[in-house]
């Protein structure tokens, strides 16, 4: 990627930043229900009105809208995110603390949906017509059809309720809290990997650099893992980084069924108590982590592939 194209990209992440701010902003600002009351009823108290007008007024939100927003955007650039109303903690230590258990879950389940993919995808093609490209098929199809929470709430009452492999409420941080979230979003992805990963076979294999090579006696295991392998899985180095990103902002329904401690579930929390500042505040770290992976997605598949240039042949 030219110089020039990454200033213009990163100048594009400023301005889609922006503007997902004021979106954010205004929509929380129209929102029914008052905050401040919902602030005082989570810790269970019922204050007299004159209290609720104090803590409004310290809190700035009898000011217009527009002052809010600039007032709140001019914090934000100093790193500043505000104070959550439910927890009366900052927004940016609560996010930095359930960044990394979602990070975890994200890169988990991408890692296992790899390890059952790849094989999976590159023996279909290699036996397209075959038995086990049917049986592979079928199983794409049916990933993709089932809801992952679906799957979720089976994999819990199979292997936590009947079998008693794993708990089923856990406080922990260990193994045993991570593997079925983790299998439910590995689920929902194989699908839709298999066949990306069988479909980029198929292509290459097609290609006069694969015909030369057999004609050259090479062997078939030697052209599929040192020929085709590396050309068939470039394609999925961007589906990887915007998966990356769809996982860390949207797994929150299945972080809610496992009561895992991520940021979903954080933002689903902030939801219910109508916790304004928390849901902002997650609305824009995980459009910033979203583009800034989607950039980073673009120049590794550029480095990886220089034949990927603007203007290039």
């Amino acid at each position: 990627m030219k110089k020039s194209d990454l200033l213009k990209r990163l100048l594009q992440i400023v301005i889609v930043l922006f503007g997902i701010s004021f979106v954010t902003f205004g929509l929380t600002y129209m929102a029914p229900g008052d905050p401040v009351r919902a602030m005082y009823a989570a810790s269970g108290t019922i204050p007299a009105e004159e209290i609720l007008d104090q803590t409004r007024e310290a809190l700035g939100l009898n000011e217009p809208f527009l002052t809010q927003y600039l007032h709140w955007l001019s914090n934000c650039l100093h790193g500043d995110f505000g104070t959550s109303y439910s927890l009366n903690r900052p927004v940016a230590d609560l996010l930095l603390a359930r960044l990394w258990p979602t990070l975890k879950l994200s890169l988990s389940s991408l890692a296992l949906m790899l390890l059952v993919s790849v094989p999976l995808g590159i023996l279909s093609a290699v036996r397209k017509g075959g038995v086990s490209d049917y049986i592979v098929r079928g199983l794409t199809f049916l990933g993709v059809s089932l809801p992952n929470f679906w799957v979720g709430l089976i994999l819990l009452y199979v292997f936590g309720v009947k079998l008693g492999v794993v708990p089923v409420v856990s406080s922990g941080q260990g193994f045993d809290r991570l593997i079925l979230p983790a299998v439910t979003l590995a689920f929902a992805m194989m699908g839709k990997y298999t066949r990306q990963v069988r479909t980029a076979f198929l292509e290459e294999l097609n290609q006069d650099y694969v015909t030369g090579a057999r004609c050259r006696g090479i062997k078939e295991s030697v052209i599929l893992w040192r020929h085709v392998l590396p050309n068939a899985i470039l394609p999925l180095i961007t589906m990887l980084g915007l998966s990356l990103g769809s996982l860390l902002g949207g797994t929150a329904v299945v972080e809610v069924i496992f009561s895992y401690p991520g940021l979903g579930s954080l933002a689903v929390d902030a939801i219910t108590s109508m916790d304004y500042s928390l849901i902002q505040g997650y609305v824009l770290w995980v459009a910033l982590i979203y583009m800034v992976l989607n950039l980073l997605v673009d120049l590794s598949y550029s480095l990886l592939d220089p034949r990927i240039k603007k203007g290039g042949r």
